[in-house]
């Protein structure tokens, strides 16, 4: 039965320390991954810095060629007849030769529109612009009060440039225009320049070579993007041109800069409540196979005319994403999950050593004390055959004894001797009769005991013969033994003439109970005492443990009993043992 209860205390321990190490796991692991999951936000707020630093370069570049359209077409009006009839194709295109430029077109004002009227671009001539918003509403603006005030591209005196986007007459490549009117011609002079100028700035300092930088020098990072939110949401806006083809706007585009090739079904709504919110939101998800974490994080902006809405007005914040490998973060948590492995597998093989070594100890404490327990019982057995086998030894001797008194006559001495005999022989029957070998060898150990140092020691038992063997030998005698030699203490204090204990044992209503009552002078305070707590004592001298009482109640504890404490007067004690039998 005991080994049982450890196998099953052990199994508990063990599952207990599963589920403490289990629940440690994942509360570290959550641990690692928010702390990385924040460290991943940092990163990426560094690379939203440094992409606005060179975003803003660009612009300002931008503004610089602006301005540079400006002189050019300035440089033209002086070249130039004020009436555009006055002037040829020939002559626009030798003056955007000498002024460095792509091409020139003169805009004219016509009743119903505003057209393309003379250009060193043969596809640009007799094209409209009564479509073009909010490039004719600029254009208009020109002619009518000879500046641009619209919340839109970049406005100088006399003069308005928008972004650079694609042209309807050629879809192939990137320009930039520029747009110059003082009154003093009949015409709008739009010199404008190809893409390659912004695009060696680019490449050299610009938001694509950072993020490539960038790609190259964190090996965590797949993808980093600039997200138009609005674009994003209801799709890229696209103009038809004259000869049919689709034109995707420049500046409504979805994707602002970078590539945005790692797609999850989370990503529309995580970039609209990043969008809306102004808060950064992180999501994980599975793209062809990968294991990604994407952050998305709103990043504030001047309005600016490269950034459109669907409506073509500049929007004050775009979403910066970032795709991260999760591998290489479950990578950073596998090796720190090893050492945190190891460390839990080192503690719970230390407490299944602990909790083995401790168990073996207490086994073989309980085995030395029950071997002690047999030792006293079979000695105490021995002396009580001992002592019978004494009194039959001498039978004949206490025969002739009695013979000779007999025949000398002697009855005062005859009566003397046969009373003397006779106490001791009713001593030993009492003894015998007690019901229960363990407690009669017991009794007459302590009737000895008693005898050497002067203590009147009275013992009563009723009903043991019927005493059930359901209480092991060894702790009735280890339970009366205890409690007579904690009344054995306590007597010896006093002179001999009040050195009194009585054991009283009987079998009730099924149930045994044992009391013992003794001097105590004070009993009632002895009473209030915490007896039967480990390591009590009220012994000062011979190196009394207090143990004797603890293990009293735990024995009592494991059957199921009771014991207390009374105080039967005013000099006398008594210990009640009650055991269901």
């Amino acid at each position: 039965m005991n080994k049982n209860i450890w196998l099953i205390a052990a199994v508990l321990l063990l599952l207990l320390l599963g589920i403490n190490n289990t629940v440690y796991y994942f509360y570290t692991k959550k641990s690692l991954e928010d702390s990385l999951s924040h460290e991943l936000l940092s990163v990426a707020k560094q690379i939203e810095l440094s992409v606005e630093q060179s975003r803003l370069g660009a612009e300002r570049f931008e503004e610089q060629i602006g301005r540079e359209l400006r002189a050019a077409a300035i440089a033209a009006q002086f070249a130039l007849d004020p009436d555009v009839e006055l002037v040829t194709n020939e002559q626009l295109m030798e003056l955007a030769r000498r002024l460095d430029v792509l091409h020139i077109t003169l805009l004219k004002e016509t009743e119903d529109n505003i057209v393309l009227y003379r250009s060193s671009d043969p596809r640009e001539i007799g094209i409209k612009t009564g479509t073009w918003r909010p490039w004719h509403q600029a254009f208009r603006q020109l002619f009518e009060e000879h500046n641009v005030s619209i919340d839109w591209g970049q406005s100088l005196p006399n003069f308005w440039t928008g972004p650079y986007d694609f042209a309807t007459s050629d879809t192939s490549k990137l320009r930039k225009w520029g747009y110059y009117y003082d009154g003093s011609t009949n015409y709008i002079i739009d010199p404008y320049v190809s893409y390659e100028a912004l695009q060696a700035y680019e490449e050299n300092t610009g938001v694509e070579r950072l993020i490539r930088k960038t790609l190259e020098e964190n090996s965590s990072l797949l993808e980093i993007a600039g997200i138009n939110p609005v674009i994003y949401e209801t799709g890229a806006v696209q103009t038809i041109t004259f000869s049919g083809e689709t034109l995707d706007h420049e500046t409504q585009k979805p994707v602002i800069f970078g590539t945005n090739n790692y797609k999850t079904a989370k990503d529309r709504k995580a970039i609209r409540r990043a969008y809306e919110t102004g808060t950064s939101v992180t999501v994980d998800g599975r793209v062809n196979g990968v294991h990604v974490m994407k952050s998305f994080i709103p990043v504030d902006i001047d309005k600016v005319t490269s950034i459109l809405d669907d409506e073509g007005q500049p929007i004050n914040r775009y979403v910066l994403t970032i795709v991260s490998d999760y591998q290489v973060i479950q990578s950073k948590l596998d090796r720190q999950f090893t050492g945190i492995g190891l460390v839990i597998g080192g503690l719970t093989l230390l407490s299944i050593a602990i909790v083995w070594i401790s168990m073996r100890l207490l086994q073989r404490s309980r085995e030395r004390v029950a071997a002690e327990a047999q030792r006293t019982y079979v000695e105490e057995i021995n002396q009580m055959f001992n002592m019978i086998r004494a009194q039959r030894h001498d039978f004949l001797n206490h025969v002739q004894t009695i013979h000779s008194l007999v025949q000398l006559n002697k009855l005062d001495a005859l009566k003397r001797y046969a009373q003397e005999l006779i106490g001791e022989i009713r001593l030993t029957n009492d003894i015998i009769n007690i019901g229960n070998p363990a407690i009669a060898a017991l009794v007459r150990s302590k009737l000895s005991q008693a005898e050497s140092n002067k203590i009147t020691f009275e013992c009563r038992f009723s009903g043991l013969e019927k005493l059930d063997l359901g209480m092991k030998s060894l702790d009735l005698t280890r339970l009366i033994g205890n409690l007579t030699d904690n009344a054995f203490d306590e007597v010896l204090k006093y002179p001999e003439d009040e050195r009194f204990v009585e054991l009283h044992g009987s079998l009730e209503s099924g149930r045994l109970v044992f009391t013992i009552t003794n001097t105590a002078k004070n009993a009632k305070a002895i009473s209030e005492m915490p007896l039967f707590a480990s390591g009590y004592t009220t012994k000062n001298e011979g190196g009394h443990q207090g143990l004797g009482l603890s293990i009293v109640k735990s024995i009592v504890e494991h059957y199921k009993g009771s014991v207390t404490v009374e105080a039967a007067g005013d000099d006398r004690v008594s210990f009640i043992i009650e055991i269901p039998n």
